[in-house]
């Protein structure tokens, strides 16, 4: 397994972490996502290789810039 961290603007609540985790749970090899609103942080556990741009698109998608 990898973790990735990024950082990410734009969270500002509960909400927006539960669209977040959400979001990237549905890209193939994303095994879990812990995403907090007041660090600015997304923390990825893969169980497969996925291209980590795949993970900043998704992010941004759906509203939030990844840093």
């Amino acid at each position: 397994m990898k973790e990735l961290v990024l950082n990410v603007e734009g969270m500002v609540c509960n909400g927006c972490e539960n669209r977040v985790q959400n979001a990237l749970k549905t890209i193939d090899g994303v095994e879990d996502v812990v995403a907090n609103h007041e660090n600015g942080t997304v923390k990825v556990t893969l169980g497969k290789e996925v291209d980590e741009s795949v993970i900043k698109e998704k992010i941004e998608d759906i509203g939030f810039d990844v840093k």
